[in-house]
């Protein structure tokens, strides 16, 4: 099977790697971003995928819009086209350049979390199972019809990264078995749409901490918030990011600091507390809540937070 993958971030390259692996599917071309300027030199930057598609010796194409290159797909007669995290839309001329069509590998059991962050999404809304989901791209947006779903518990203490790393693992192999069922003909389902769910991206306004909030919802908005944007407060006038927190009982206004020790800081929140575990001070590095607290020294009864 002659095929072509789309993908961009570190995400998308386990999955690339086993399409490469697959003895029966040729990764005739590869589409990713254009290297992008990085640093205070800012110096142009290859995408992940881009490396890893050099690295296994595959053709690389590289448009400011995906349109541009339809007709260098035409030409690779292409029996279907893979995509990860490719991160743009493809209209309508790119989709019938793709053999049967193109295969997207989404982190989410869709319909639900349709979006740019579904896995953020999930641990925010306290989900305890999500999935990887493939289906074939149509115009809308993750709206096509579905080939697989695997479902995929999601650990209490999970983190945005590390689950999105266990999806990638889990997602590979799953899309390397749908490109061969999408070319052999394999009966597709359509989604219901009344049971979708949206999952945008989400910006640093979005992961403010609101102290009034449960202390489950503050947990899980760090956890989803973790690697980035980062869910942050304030303390003394200016912006604490917060890595990782967990919760525990306490009782206070929202946002009061109840202690501060070795072990972190607890705060007070709309119901129960959490601690910090591992914060990060405007201007200064990532540190646990035990130096936190000794470095800073928040008072007993101070609030965090506007």
């Amino acid at each position: 099977m002659r095929i072509a993958f789309l993908g961009t971030p570190l995400v998308a390259v386990p999955a690339l790697t086993a399409l490469v692996a697959a003895r029966d599917i040729d990764v005739a071309a590869v589409v990713t971003n254009p290297d992008r300027p990085k640093g205070r030199s800012r110096t142009p930057v290859p995408p992940p995928v881009k490396e890893a598609a050099l690295d296994h010796g595959l053709r690389v194409l590289q448009p400011a819009k995906p349109i541009e290159i339809v007709d260098e797909l035409r030409e690779l007669d292409l029996d279907a086209c893979a995509v990860v995290a490719y991160g743009a839309l493809l209209p309508r001329a790119v989709l019938e350049a793709g053999g049967k069509g193109f295969v997207n590998l989404h982190f989410s059991l869709l319909p639900r979390w349709r979006g740019a962050a579904p896995v953020q999404h999930a641990i925010r809304a306290g989900d305890e199972v999500t999935g990887v989901t493939t289906f074939v791209l149509d115009e809308g947006m993750d709206t096509g019809p579905v080939i697989d779903r695997v479902e995929v518990p999601i650990g209490g203490d999970e983190s945005a990264g590390s689950l999105l790393g266990r999806l990638a693992a889990i997602g590979s192999d799953v899309l390397v078995d749908s490109i061969r069922a999408l070319v052999r003909g394999t009966e597709l389902t359509p989604q219901d749409d009344d049971q979708a769910t949206l999952a945008p991206k989400i910006t640093a306004e979005d992961v403010a901490i609101d102290w009034e909030q449960p202390a489950t919802r503050i947990r899980d908005l760090v956890r989803s918030a973790n690697p980035a944007p980062g869910a942050h407060t304030t303390f003394d006038g200016k912006r604490l990011k917060v890595w990782r927190a967990r919760t525990l009982k306490g009782d206070g206004r929202p946002g009061e600091v109840l202690s501060a020790g070795p072990t972190g800081v607890a705060v007070a929140t709309g119901d129960g507390a959490v601690l910090l575990d591992e914060v990060q001070p405007e201007g200064k590095g990532r540190m646990d809540g035990g130096a936190f607290a000794n470095g800073y020294q928040p008072e007993v009864g101070s609030r965090l937070g506007s």
